[in-house]
């Protein structure tokens, strides 16, 4: 029996992981060209964000390690760019903390259903609100250098907190209808166990 190895999807899922501090530094640095470097960063991530999901469907290489780190990979990139937006003083705190919240959330119901042996699938609106995060986060980024491309990227965040919003309250429907009728049943505690033993 051959030894499993990582496959590449998974090399994709963790080159995503190292490209994160990279991008913190390199947008939170001041030096010429960085706002060409921080972009070029950030859609390289996204690209393998992609590719990683692509391949694996593809080539069946679809793994445990794989549907761990996946997720992990994309709320790590996205908070990170957005938190690195609000420490650059382009983009509004409090718009972050739903959308960063959101993300979170949304990860620890699907952990949760996972444990009940339910699989909530990734919905329209939040396949919608990852592409409008990409646009938004690239605007922004760019929005320090060119001053014209910020109020576009304001709007675009609009949409990616409404999406965000609409999609969260979409999987809590999703794992209630799936999971609440276990979540509501009474546990056995120890005394009520022994009870029954005696």
């Amino acid at each position: 029996m051959t030894k499993p190895r990582i496959n590449i999807p998974t090399y994709l899922t963790l080159f995503r992981i190292f490209l994160v501090p990279i991008l913190v530094v390199v947008m939170l640095t001041r030096f010429e060209g960085k706002v060409w470097l921080g972009v070029g960063i950030f859609w390289l991530a996204s690209v393998t964000d992609f590719f990683d999901g692509y391949l694996a469907r593809k080539k069946k290489q679809v793994t445990s390690l794989g549907k761990l780190l996946d997720p992990i990979a994309d709320k790590l990139l996205i908070s990170a760019a957005f938190i690195s937006l609000v420490e650059m003083n382009l983009a509004p705190a409090w718009m972050v903390v739903i959308i960063v919240g959101r993300e979170f959330a949304v990860n620890g119901l699907r952990q949760i259903a996972l444990v009940y042996d339910v699989v909530i699938q990734a919905s329209l609106l939040g396949k919608f609100k990852m592409v409008f995060q990409v646009i938004a986060i690239s605007l922004l980024i760019l929005g320090e250098k060119f001053h014209s491309l910020w109020v576009p990227g304001i709007v675009f965040l609009w949409i990616v907190l409404v999406l965000a919003i609409g999609s969260s309250i979409d999987y809590f429907m999703k794992f209630w209808r799936k999971t609440g009728y276990v979540l509501l049943m009474p546990q056995e505690t120890d005394e009520s166990r022994k009870d029954n033993e005696a």
